[in-house]
């Protein structure tokens, strides 16, 4: 068997670690005889897997005992409409628009328009601009948010544009302390530490950093329950979903079981403070390579802002492009098209993916340049 350098954007690489045990496992879990996709999730032994596996997040993320953890499904597109559905409360709500998942996000929520108010707070995207046309964060000074908001909403890590938020303090400190700040962490949450106690609520679809789609975690502070729309479904109510341990109905339960066994892997590993210098190292030496190709790769995000999980580039040309791929395929990589909406090529760098993957890509990077510069 041999396994591709998996660069994809999600569903992504997971660890091979976590894989095999999934593997040696998948007939017969714990000694019961069976796969942990055939237990009842509401027998003791899912009941302790699902323990474990918040126990494990808690310590990851250092989340204070003031934080619900709920282990969800819907994808993190979901979060769009549960969180003003949740949080509103018929009043306000401020959006960032810095990508993609921000803007579907604004126009989201913006829809409801029975659970309050939702008013564009700033946009990055230049005007007349292709489909790429992201490439920073807002300056935080230049904001003026709403005092009375209900909350701030942003997504902190940009997938498909490659613009994250490396610092959780550049938004919280020019935002009211009163006002929660909701932020969508899909595709970085577990690459580094985070202040959790700077956010209200974070949520993240799961087929990033955390495990196989199906799951979604939502990190919630206590006392943003009990406040959701009236006519809230009890599966969209967070606090319906807290008292009842996230089990309104089935749970993801093989995602949840693969996302256990990727928090076992990160605690092995040391934690989020050594996975964050790996993730930096890897991102220098794929935007060095970027920047050492005298112009025949380019990344249009500006550099305090580049994402180390998401990386788009361009080629001269949609046909050296489209060449890239198709030559990046038969050398043994996967995932590399960029994203349908923009183009160009993408390399997503998440945890699993390992300092000789990035090797290799640059490698072939180098070598595809030399031979298509001057063609």
């Amino acid at each position: 068997m041999s396994r591709v350098w998996n660069f994809s954007a999600g569903p992504a690489v997971l660890p091979e670690a976590a894989l095999r045990r999934a593997q040696e496992e998948l007939l017969d879990w714990r000694e019961t005889g069976a796969s942990v996709m055939e237990v009842s999730h509401r027998g003791a032994m899912f009941s302790a897997l699902l323990g474990e596996a918040e126990a494990d997040l808690r310590e990851l993320l250092a989340i204070p005992e003031n934080y619900r953890v709920l282990f969800l499904q819907g994808g993190a597109t979901q979060q769009f409409l549960l969180a003003p559905l949740n949080l509103l409360r018929g009043g306000r709500a401020d959006y960032l628009v810095t990508g993609s998942w921000s803007k579907k996000a604004y126009a989201e929520a913006s829809k409801l328009s029975r659970a309050g108010k939702i008013r564009l707070l700033a946009s990055t995207e230049k005007e007349n601009a292709p489909a790429g046309g992201f490439d920073r964060l807002p300056d935080p000074e230049s904001l003026r948010v709403d005092e009375n908001a209900a909350y701030v909403h942003l997504c902190s890590n940009e997938t498909i544009h490659g613009v994250e938020a490396h610092d959780d303090a550049w938004l919280a400190d020019v935002v009211p302390a009163h006002v929660p700040i909701v932020a969508d962490m899909s595709s970085h949450l577990l690459s580094r530490p985070v202040d959790v106690t700077r956010y209200g609520l974070i949520y993240a679809g799961a087929q990033k950093n955390i495990g196989p789609a199906g799951l979604t975690l939502v990190i919630l502070r206590d006392d943003l329950l009990g406040g959701a729309s009236p006519d809230t479904p009890a599966l969209w109510n967070y606090q319906a979903q807290a008292e009842n341990s996230s089990m309104l109905n089935t749970p993801a339960t093989f995602s949840i079981y693969m996302a256990s066994l990727v928090f076992k892997w990160l605690k092995n590993l040391g934690g989020l403070k050594p996975m964050a210098e790996k993730n930096r190292a890897k991102a220098e030496k794929l935007y060095a390579a970027i920047e050492e190709s005298d112009g025949f790769y380019r990344n249009g995000v500006k550099r305090e802002y580049r994402s180390r999980m998401n990386v788009p580039f361009n080629l001269p040309t949609p046909e050296l492009e489209m060449e890239f791929v198709r030559a990046s395929e038969s050398a043994g990589f996967m995932g590399l098209k960029g994203h349908k909406s923009v183009g160009g090529i993408r390399a997503s760098l998440y945890n699993a993916m390992p300092q000789e993957g990035v090797t290799a890509l640059t490698d072939f990077m180098n070598d595809f340049a030399a031979k298509r510069r001057h063609v």
